[in-house]
């Protein structure tokens, strides 16, 4: 399970698909375990995605994401839901997946925002057929 803002606690996740849905070797867990060998790995389709559920109401200041270079995002978008309510101010960025090394670790801040639940989508992958590929996903803030 990926690690909540600061408590080092965890929290549920999902995702959009997984390659082959072979979980053991490319499942969501890889993006949390803090190895560089493993990752998690989307099957082919349109707009990837992850949903990150805390536990508790956080404030998220920063994303770290590390994509593998040719399996990246070339636009990502945020949404929050606030304690009781999705509100859809989207948050997008251009993740600079041509101008830095095939593994770097990109650093986001984001406005700070208070939320219960996180939705990270991957729009216009790189890789033809829509794959994306996460070695690394943090989220940055504090619980509330």
């Amino acid at each position: 399970s990926p690690s909540c803002p600061r408590d080092g606690g965890t929290c549920p996740c999902r995702v959009s698909s997984v390659l082959n849905r072979d979980v053991k070797q490319f499942g969501k867990k890889h993006m949390f375990d803090g190895s560089e060998e493993t990752c998690w790995n989307s099957d082919q389709g349109t707009c990837q995605w992850v949903t990150l559920d805390f536990p508790r109401t956080v404030k998220v200041s920063q994303l770290h994401i590390q994509f593998q270079g040719g399996f990246s995002s070339r636009l990502c978008t945020l949404e929050g839901c606030e304690p009781h309510a999705w509100h859809v101010s989207h948050v997008s960025w251009h993740p600079p997946a041509y101008f830095s090394p095939l593994r770097a670790l990109h650093r986001f801040q984001v406005e700070e925002t208070v939320l219960d639940k996180l939705k990270i989508t991957f729009e216009n992958s790189t890789d033809f057929f829509g794959r994306i590929v996460v070695y690394h996903l943090g989220v940055l803030g504090e619980r509330l």
